[in-house]
């Protein structure tokens, strides 16, 4: 018998990486000269490995070859199927090395990191407000536009996201999941919590610009303020 080749016998001059094919050598420098030979038809966007374009064709063509063998939602790339398959199983292989938390994805670890860091690189184009992912900004956006694409599927009140229909539905299902660690009372909302936390520490955040009174809550600022313009905005007939 003949004895068996080495695996990996072609390697990169510069960093050492190893390959099979001396093909996989020459397409690996690119990620060190920045070299991106393919180019997408439709918008010009480079890239590195014709694999790649093909890939990226998709964004434009809508196909989605790959699909989910438990739900049947339909992915461009194979490797988003077994990014998928995750919310299925609840595996969470990559975590963050500063506070251990586990995620699903590389992309959701770098995500996080923002949280340590205060990254923050998108930017809304109206108001200027910074966000650590390109999601919030869409999200933000409605609240320029006044677009509210979601809705509650028992009542059709219709809201900006999906979290916030979340939100809306305990109000149907009677749901309080956030309590109050010193008396136990329940919430729906986690900012209520926040709130009514006051009530035992006794912090007044929000205070009266006229007379320096301070209050628990920014709407009773708002009420209180009436004190001193005189306005009465309720009027019983």
């Amino acid at each position: 018998m003949k004895p068996h080749t080495r695996d990996k016998v072609c390697s990169c001059e510069v960093c050492g990486k190893t390959f099979t094919k001396q093909s996989g050598v020459k397409s690996h420098m690119r990620t060190h000269t920045g070299e991106k030979p393919y180019s997408c038809e439709v918008c010009g966007k480079a890239f590195t490995q014709k694999s790649n374009a093909d890939t990226h064709m998709r964004t434009h063509t809508g196909e989605k070859p790959y699909s989910c063998e438990v739900c049947g939602k339909t992915f461009t790339e194979k490797s988003s199927v077994t990014k998928h398959m995750r919310t299925h199983t609840g595996e969470k292989p990559c975590s963050c090395k500063v506070c251990g938390k586990t995620f699903s994805s590389q992309s959701a670890v770098n995500t996080h990191m923002r949280t340590h860091t205060g990254e923050k690189p998108f930017s809304c184009e109206v108001c200027g407000k910074a966000f650590t992912q390109h999601s919030s900004i869409i999200k933000h956006m409605r609240t320029h536009t006044g677009e509210k694409p979601c809705s509650c599927k028992i009542c059709g009140k219709t809201f900006a996201s999906q979290s916030a229909v979340k939100s809306h539905m305990r109000t149907h299902t009677g749901e309080k999941p956030y309590s109050c660690e010193v008396c136990g009372k329940a919430f729906t909302h986690h900012s209520n919590v926040t709130e009514h936390m006051r009530t035992h520490t006794g912090e007044k955040p929000f205070s009266c610009e006229v007379c320096g009174k301070a209050f628990t809550h920014h709407s009773s600022v708002t009420q209180h303020m009436r004190s001193h313009t005189g306005e009465k905005p309720c009027k019983y007939l």
